[in-house]
């Protein structure tokens, strides 16, 4: 009798144990790493998440270029890209990559006496800046697009990303596509070698060091600029059209998106035509593994993506992001049940 009882307690105790395991498993917060751009509606998504299911999110914004490495070192669950992976690189690594979100950047500036949104800018000119050719903000190329305003003789203080950043891809590209002088000389990338300026490191460095800095240019998503108070500018789009950041010019911009199309979901949109659009608008894309080692944890984590793409839109559109459409929302869960397996089976079983 006292075997049996012993043998019952130690059965429920190991029972007990298993229970505690699952739930603790379960309850595991989810690990990714790397985009800043995409960091507020994360943070947004993250904190509803975390009271509707118990799961919180331990995201960490450390640019494009850190989530990448992280997600390729296997020390976080998923990454976050500005700057989409080439087919290479992605099939080398054994990734896969899915848009999650599209929005803006902008630049923002720190000038005594223009208020927010009254400065106009555009590509040739911004290019001119951050090669070191305009230096200060009374500069004839900057007078003609703002006849209006007057401009002080201020030096202008180049800023910059001083980490890898999908931001500076993005950023960088448009200016490839509108000065051959840039093109030749710098380049586009997540990282380059930059003729002036100061870096700093991520939105949050590159935002406080503008703040600091009177005359100061540089450049962060909307999202952040829009939540953090900072002045930023007007845009001269690829139309000749003024244009200010929105809901609506990013997604005029995002309309030109053909990702149905598009290998792996490699799609860029700065620069693109339309009177509406907002000429510095960008991706954020997922990366995560094709074979994960912790197929729970992945799981869990496209569970959060679906629950996103479904329940985070409102979210999204408050921060002034443009949700990826339903039709290429059915396209990347395919992409999840074909392409990331475990044991042969799809890790991820939702809709």
């Amino acid at each position: 009798m006292r075997h049996f009882i012993r043998s019952a307690a130690v059965a429920i105790a190991m029972a007990t144990a298993s229970t505690f395991t699952l739930s603790a498993a379960m309850a595991a917060d989810l690990s990714g790493a790397g985009s800043t751009f995409i960091y507020p509606v994360f943070a947004k998504w993250a904190d509803t998440y975390k009271k509707d299911t118990g799961i919180g999110l331990n995201y960490q914004s450390i640019g494009s270029g850190g989530g990448i490495k992280q997600v390729i070192a296997k020390t976080v669950t998923f990454g976050a890209t500005d700057k989409p992976m080439s087919d290479a690189d992605l099939e080398k690594n054994g990734l896969v990559q899915f848009p999650m979100v599209m929005g803006g950047i902008v630049p923002i500036v720190n000038l005594t006496g223009v208020k927010p949104g009254e400065l106009i800018l555009d590509g040739k000119t911004i290019a001119q800046i951050y090669l070191g050719a305009i230096t200060t903000w009374d500069d004839a190329a900057i007078k003609a697009l703002n006849p209006t305003l007057t401009l002080p003789s201020t030096a202008i203080a180049v800023v910059h990303r001083s980490d890898g950043s999908g931001t500076t891809f993005n950023f960088t590209d448009y200016l490839v596509k509108l000065s051959p002088d840039w093109k030749s000389k710098v380049g586009s990338d997540t990282a380059v070698e930059w003729p002036v300026g100061v870096g700093a490191k991520g939105s949050e460095g590159v935002a406080n060091t503008v703040k600091q800095t009177d005359g100061g240019i540089g450049y962060v998503e909307y999202a952040y600029a829009k939540q953090n108070k900072l002045s930023y500018s007007k845009m001269l789009n690829a139309a000749g059209k003024v244009v200010e950041p929105s809901l609506e010019s990013f997604g005029a911009a995002a309309s030109n998106a053909d990702f149905k199309g598009a290998k792996n979901f490699n799609v860029i949109i700065t620069n693109e035509p339309g009177d509406a659009t907002w000429p510095i608008a960008a991706s954020t894309w997922v990366l995560i593994h094709k074979t994960p080692d912790d197929a729970a944890a992945t799981g869990e984590a496209l569970k959060f993506f679906a629950w996103a793409y479904k329940d985070g839109k409102e979210t999204a559109k408050a921060l002034d992001y443009v949700s990826i459409p339903d039709s290429v929302v059915d396209l990347i869960k395919a992409s999840w049940k074909a392409d990331i397996q475990a044991g042969g089976k799809p890790v991820y079983a939702g809709e």
